[in-house]
């Protein structure tokens, strides 16, 4: 499968099977039209207006030696692999423990309602967090490597307790040869000298929540006293990045239909010293006037393209910054089986309640077809578990026939089920918007590789 395209001057061809990224001339990329349903006299004829005969049958040569390199239409060697995917016994390598099911702030788009997530507000005891610690110790077999993400709700409200799962952690992973990796993410109300230097010591990475500039940031993530809250955790979030030495975070948003140009919103946070940066689009229902629409796609997608370049510009300046999904492997990028499933939720990845309760990742949270088992019972919801077992690109019928399929992996299961009722299917406007992050990604390493 050969796609193409042209951004910023580039005429860049993908073979998605063998990942061989090709930058191109144009009569290469005319040629390619035409080559696999027309012989050689055909494509001559039909593109002698425009090239050169000799020139265009010079490329024609060249498409046809990277063809027989399995550079160009080559097949795909994953398709028998996925048979043995439902056969692989997955282990627990990564849970998401809702330490609080409560939030200090009122964000609009918020699919926690709050920190509620169709429940009640409750606190995680410690008890139930060292059961959690327990639970993927004896479920990740022989996976030495473990992460567990402290989440919510707002998890600095129920601080203690975050302490004290880490401690038991690092207790129990001696005895188990584990190494687990431990991760926060917050909205930075609460955060202060003392809590930043605990999360300093003990967290291998910090996700901190911010939308960008402070109108829209204010408008959209808004304090229960309706004081401001980007001027809150503005200098907060800078002392922690500056406390880390750059490293190991993240500044994340969300953007919604009332910052389509959202691109200023990532310059912003890059203007204000954050260099990991990511700002992920809503998922909403359509009813909510910040919901995200089909109509908004063109001009979402031109605004990651602009992104891009301007990514570009600030490289050459010395001002460089990572956007969390331009990132990209071209030289190797995740294994087989990653490529064919993506995240794992509901098997390698899962969510943990307050109380305990196990879902496949932290959107499905609430919804009690989805509820999984505990962290005593282990999984009991076999049927459910193994619907997500066997979920892989093959699975969906539009991922089978996608250039982009090993970009994403499939996209993801909970965005699919809020949209069409089915971890198995697709959902269109995010599936549009991944193949266009991923050319702009693409795009700029070539970029980068020829400047």
């Amino acid at each position: 499968m050969v796609h193409k395209y042209n951004m910023n001057g580039y005429h860049i061809v993908i073979d998605s099977n063998s990942g061989s990224i090709h930058v191109v001339d144009e009569v290469v990329y005319d040629i390619l039209d035409f080559y696999k349903n027309e012989d050689l006299s055909i494509i001559r004829e039909k593109l002698s207006y425009k090239h050169d005969e000799s020139k265009i049958e010079a490329c024609y040569l060249e498409i046809q030696e990277l063809e027989k390199q399995d550079l160009l239409f080559s097949e795909d060697v994953y398709k028998d692999l996925a048979k043995d995917i439902h056969h692989r016994s997955p282990v627990v390598k990564a849970l998401c423990l809702h330490v609080a099911h409560d939030c200090n702030l009122k964000c609009s788009y918020c699919f926690a309602e709050e920190g509620e997530y169709k429940g009640h507000r409750s606190l995680m005891s410690v008890e139930v967090g060292r059961q959690s610690i327990d639970f993927i110790l004896k479920n990740s077999g022989n996976r030495r490597n473990l992460e567990v993400d402290f989440f919510g709700g707002e998890p600095l409200m129920n601080f203690e307790v975050v302490k004290a799962i880490v401690e038991y952690g690092r207790e129990k992973e001696k005895e188990y040869n584990k190494n687990i990796r431990f991760t926060l993410t917050t909205n930075g109300l609460l955060l202060d000298e003392d809590k930043l230097e605990y999360i300093n010591k003990t967290m291998d990475n910090v996700v901190l929540s911010i939308d960008g500039r402070k109108e829209i940031n204010d408008k959209m993530r808004k304090c229960y006293n309706g004081k401001s809250s980007y001027d809150i955790i503005v200098p907060k979030f800078q002392r922690l990045v500056e406390s880390r030495k750059g490293a190991n975070y993240y500044v994340r948003g969300t953007f919604t239909r009332e910052n389509l140009d959202f691109s200023e919103d990532v310059n912003h946070l890059a203007d204000l010293g954050f260099k990991q940066i990511s700002i992920e689009p809503v998922v909403a229902e359509p009813k909510h006037s910040y919901a995200l629409r089909e109509e908004d796609i063109k001009q979402i997608c031109d605004e990651y393209e602009k992104l891009a370049v301007d990514m570009l510009r600030y490289n050459k300046e010395g001002r460089d910054f990572n956007f969390f999904h331009f990132m990209i492997d071209l030289s190797g990028g995740p294994c087989a089986a990653k490529r064919l499933v993506g995240c794992g939720a509901g098997t390698e990845y899962l969510a943990v309640t307050p109380e305990g309760e196990l879902y496949p990742c932290h959107q499905f949270v609430g919804m009690d077809e989805f509820n999984m088992g505990t962290v005593v019972s282990g999984v009991t919801n076999t049927e459910k578990y193994k619907e997500f077992e066997q979920s892989n690109i093959y699975a969906k019928d539009d991922c089978a026939v996608c250039w982009g399929r090993f970009y994403c992996s499939g996209g993801c299961a909970a965005n699919a089920y809020s949209n069409n009722g089915d971890i198995l299917s697709t959902y269109k406007l995010g599936c549009d918007l991944q193949l266009k992050r991923t050319e702009c990604a693409i795009m700029m390493e070539v970029s980068k590789a020829y400047n």
